[in-house]
């Protein structure tokens, strides 16, 4: 067997050598930190969504670009963390506090294979009223019912609270982790989404994630998922008080943690049928945060008036922000009390970094639902290769403000408009269906005046008791 190794670094070289980004782009070199928050910081974006774009090619081709077929369903909204970028959560005594019936679930699923869906993006509040045989017992009937269905559920954050509520046996936070996540395997569930990454570094995540479990613990869940041979994705919300080399910190640690699975577990970072089946991270994913109706979105926005008198020009979040995660947030008075929101150039210079820095990550996800369709259809040409999801369903990214939604013609249409060839694909990767004649989705419209964005499904409490509504949409 062929033992993993990463490419190797050249730190002597400027991060923009022509000759460095040609070797990254061939999965011949790879980034140090320091040279990631250079392209970040420096380079000019052409440049850096050129260099992104040539290394997407070298690993997903130059014709095809894909999308996913499936529901977001979150099964309750009561959660003991008190994020403070969330408008999501509500306590358990709240009067729009919901947790879904079986039969509702059900429902749910029903309509997403009625339309040809794949998979369900399961996640949900950490509601310590729900017990281990809640979950098994869903698990076991989604999987009786529709064999068919794809269960990508519960996030790392979720699992850590499975640990305190279940209190299983195992002498650390690894063995505990393993007697849940096998047990639930066993019920039904193939692969865990990686809600939950937000910001690694200590000092933002303690911040903005009251409640929610550390960085260290984040990644050993998916360590031992990747151990049970699950595949996983990684996220990272950025755009508030974090600092630049805060995203280069969360993606080295995103990174180091892929090369240890890919070593310990004989794994293979692409999706050819043929790899090893160890698990690992398939899909990095990130996106800006969104303010409307969250505590964090009521932070004044950087710079305030006055504050580049008082304190200078640097961010708060920059002169905390280390490489290496060890800031401290009395490096800065103003630290966390300032917003430095992500419009769509940071953005694309953000997913562009991705998708060179992560040379052991398959798939890079542009974020069309926070971002617009359109940006998100420049994503393609900034190292994604993919477009998430046509969804029926979401409710965390929406109960912040955000509301974008598409059928499948129109994500197949900006798909094809920005070059590619569109195709819906599974939770792996693999292409299940290539949209390249005149029977695709999108060729088949007449009038595209029926296809503008409509509501989705958003879960409200005095929903719960009654009969979920079918309202078609997309996100991510």
């Amino acid at each position: 067997m062929t033992i993993y190794a990463p490419p190797p670094e050249f730190p002597q070289h400027d991060a923009t050598d022509p000759g460095l980004l040609g070797a990254i782009a061939r999965g011949e070199a790879r980034l140090t930190t320091g040279q990631a928050l250079e392209l970040l910081t420096k380079a000019p974006i052409h440049a850096l969504g050129r260099a992104a774009d040539a290394r997407c090619r070298e690993v997903h081709g130059d014709s095809v670009r894909t999308y996913v077929i499936d529901r977001n369903i979150n099964y309750t909204n009561v959660c003991t963390a008190r994020c403070t970028f969330c408008a999501f959560y509500r306590t358990a005594d709240a009067p729009d506090a919901y947790t879904l019936e079986y039969e509702q679930l059900f429902e749910k699923i029903e309509q997403l294979s009625a339309i040809g869906g794949t998979q369900i993006l399961m996640q949900g509040g950490m509601n310590p009223d729900l017990s281990l045989d809640w979950y098994l017992d869903l698990l076991n009937e989604i999987r009786q019912r529709y064999p068919h269905i794809h269960v990508h559920a519960f996030s790392p954050p979720e699992f850590i609270e499975f640990v305190h509520f279940f209190n299983p046996p195992g002498k650390n936070l690894e063995e505990k982790c393993r007697w849940v996540m096998v047990r639930l395997k066993d019920a039904g569930l193939h692969s865990i989404p990686g809600g939950g990454g937000e910001i690694f570094a200590p000092s933002v995540r303690s911040k903005i994630g009251m409640g929610k479990c550390d960085a260290e613990a984040w990644l050993t869940v998916m360590y031992v998922a990747h151990s049970l041979g699950m595949h996983t994705s990684a996220t990272m919300m950025f755009g508030h008080i974090e600092g630049l080399a805060d995203r280069v910190h969360h993606m080295s640690l995103v990174r180091a943690w892929q090369d240890k699975a890919l070593r310990d577990f004989g794994a293979n970072n692409s999706n050819d049928a043929g790899a090893a089946p160890g698990g690992h991270y398939t899909a990095f994913i990130a996106w800006p945060f969104q303010p409307e109706n969250t505590p964090l979105g009521r932070l004044k926005e950087w710079p305030s008036e006055g504050d580049t008198e008082r304190f200078g020009e640097t961010f708060p979040g920059d002169a905390v922000a280390k490489l290496d995660g060890s800031g401290t947030k009395g490096m800065h008075p103003e630290f966390g009390r300032r917003l430095r929101r992500a419009g769509a150039t940071q953005y694309l210079r953000t997913q562009a970094l991705s998708r060179l820095f992560l040379d052991n990550i398959y798939s890079i996800g542009s974020s069309w639902v926070t971002m617009g369709p359109h940006i998100g259809q420049v994503a393609l040409q900034f190292g994604a290769n993919d477009m998430g999801s046509v969804m029926m369903e979401e409710n965390v990214v929406s109960a912040a403000g955000t509301t974008y939604c598409l059928d499948e013609a129109v994500l197949c249409r900006l798909i094809r408009d920005a070059g590619f060839t569109p195709a819906q694909r599974n939770n792996t990767y693999d292409v299940i269906r290539l949209h390249a004649d005149e029977t695709a989705p999108d060729k088949r419209v007449i009038d595209w005046s029926e296809h503008r964005a409509k509501r989705l499904h958003h879960e409200r409490a005095t929903e719960v008791k009654g009969t979920a509504e079918l309202t078609v949409g997309a996100t991510t």
